[in-house]
């Protein structure tokens, strides 16, 4: 008798509170083991219950990592998402998943313009992540760095001691990038 896997929303429905993570280093392994099951995870990103969706951004996350490009065939979708994600667990991971999608220069100053206005947030990580994932859209997108670098520098004055924290990393990288363009 074979029986049937588990399918990724029942195995991310497992929490209880919508923060929990549950069972989602199993998802993870589970889609590591069978990337052809990206397609579940990514589909529960839209999910009706907040904890399915937080979760799947989080091993979402976590997988892309390692293999960005499997985003490909989704980044549609994922931009869209990303214009009207409010849950802040899936903010700050599509923060930091996007910038990894290979954009066009449209798409990343589309992309900048959402992260930058998610900087006013009232969560401090989402506004962390924010920071990230503008930092990260430089590397493929250079003509936004000097922008980027200008608020990165102001909101790691202004922001919380975690935005202080990233902002000093991310201009030490930011400012090796500039360099690097001027030789």
């Amino acid at each position: 008798m074979k029986t049937t896997p588990e399918t990724i929303r029942s195995m991310l429905s497992a929490g209880r509170h919508r923060l929990s993570l549950a069972r989602a280093a199993e998802v993870l392994a589970c889609v590591q083991a069978n990337p052809r099951r990206i397609g579940q995870l990514i589909e529960c990103l839209w999910d009706e219950d907040a904890g399915v969706a937080n979760r799947a951004s989080v091993v979402l996350e976590k997988f892309t990592r390692e293999r960005p490009g499997v985003l490909v065939r989704w980044k549609p979708q994922l931009l869209g998402l990303l214009a009207e994600a409010t849950e802040n667990v899936l903010r700050w991971n599509l923060a930091v998943i996007v910038p990894r999608l290979p954009l066009t220069a449209s798409e990343c100053r589309s992309v900048r313009k959402i992260l930058e206005s998610w900087l006013d947030d009232a969560s401090s990580i989402v506004k962390t992540q924010a920071l990230q994932g503008l930092a990260d859209l430089t590397t493929q997108a250079p003509f936004l760095l000097q922008n980027v670098t200008d608020l990165v520098r102001i909101h790691g004055r202004s922001g919380t001691p975690a935005m202080h924290a990233r902002s000093r990393h991310l201009l030490k990288r930011l400012t090796r990038a500039a360099e690097a363009r001027l030789r």
